[in-house]
């Protein structure tokens, strides 16, 4: 056997069964979608089996994309699951015979709750979709499976089906990159997309400041003690009028002075680089890594130019960004 002609074969079955359900599209298909675009509570989809696992995969894309779903296992369902399912809310059924006996005995008690039920099947004449309100016939040849039994092409085609109803609703309901990003908000997306300056930034009791008018001595007490590589100079009043860095203070041990002579207005930078603190921080990585002129660091304003905090781009990296 060649094992890369047997993989190619299978891969040409399942395409092949993509196909068809393309090809075989019907008015049931913008029923369903309108009907769970009108739902006022969640998608509950359920099956049991392979069908189950694909029908978890499911829930799973329409809650991540904007849609309230949730999975109920069929079998679980009968035997105290079924609470979870409201008057309002749609039931999508995933079964490739339609002939499971636990997910049927579950529609049967559903039909008599008056709950809308769309069945996903590859047998449009089966007692599932004999219950269901809308069947979306999957149409599919034939399994990739050499006996063509085991569900191969019907899992892929519903599957497929499933993100494209989960894709069509996204666009129906206008989800925004933003919006996306609310359901994502520990994935690299979302961190991009929600993670403001003043997420990551040293603040409070830990933004490094020294009043202008401190001693030097006390200046270098005080970035040691922080450990950010750089400290907010500041008036009476918290505005910022400089910057010291560790770049600040070797410039400063290369000259003819003694360090401990100068003042923190003779060593800083008077008109550093500034970022608010609402600044998306994925702006702020740009900025601090622009290759014109990167830094490692930047001071943290608000409105009224006050130092709220201290930003270092090792922060922005731990964060993910």
């Amino acid at each position: 056997m060649n094992i890369i002609d047997e993989i190619r074969k299978v891969l040409d079955i399942e395409v092949e069964a993509l196909n068809a359900v393309r090809e075989h599209l019907t008015e049931d298909y913008t029923a369903a979608v309108e009907m769970i675009a009108a739902c006022e509570g969640q998608v509950v989809v359920t099956g049991i089996g392979k069908s189950g696992i694909i029908a978890q995969k499911i829930a799973a894309t329409l809650r991540s994309t904007g849609t309230p779903a949730v999975f109920l296992h069929a079998a679980e369902a009968l035997h105290g699951d079924l609470g979870v399912v409201r008057s309002n809310d749609v039931v999508l059924a995933v079964g490739k015979t339609g002939e499971s006996t636990e997910l049927n005995d579950l529609l049967r008690v559903l039909k008599k709750s008056d709950v809308p039920i769309i069945a996903l099947t590859s047998n449009p004449s089966s007692s599932m979709a004999a219950l269901a309100d809308i069947v979306l016939d999957l149409k599919v040849p034939r399994e990739a499976c050499p006996l063509n039994l085991a569900p191969t092409s019907s899992t892929t085609a519903s599957l497929a089906v499933g993100d494209a109803i989960a894709v069509a609703l996204m666009k129906m309901k206008d989800v925004s990159a933003e919006d996306f990003a609310k359901h994502h908000p520990g994935g690299q997306l979302g961190k991009r997309l929600l993670l403001t300056v003043k997420d990551l930034m040293h603040k409070d009791e830990h933004n490094p400041v020294v009043p202008r008018d401190r001693s030097v001595r006390k200046m270098l007490v005080q970035i040691t003690a922080f450990r950010v590589g750089a400290v907010s100079v500041v008036d009476d009043a918290g505005k910022l009028c400089g910057l010291v860095t560790d770049y600040d203070i070797r410039r400063a041990l290369e000259s003819d002075r003694n360090i401990l002579d100068m003042t923190i207005p003779e060593m800083m930078n008077p008109s550093p680089e500034t970022i608010l603190e609402d600044t998306p921080a994925v702006q702020a990585l740009e900025r601090m890594r622009h290759k014109d002129k990167p830094t490692a660091v930047l001071p943290v304003v608000d409105g009224d130019n006050v130092a709220v905090g201290m930003l270092h781009v090792h922060d922005l990296i731990a964060a993910g960004l």
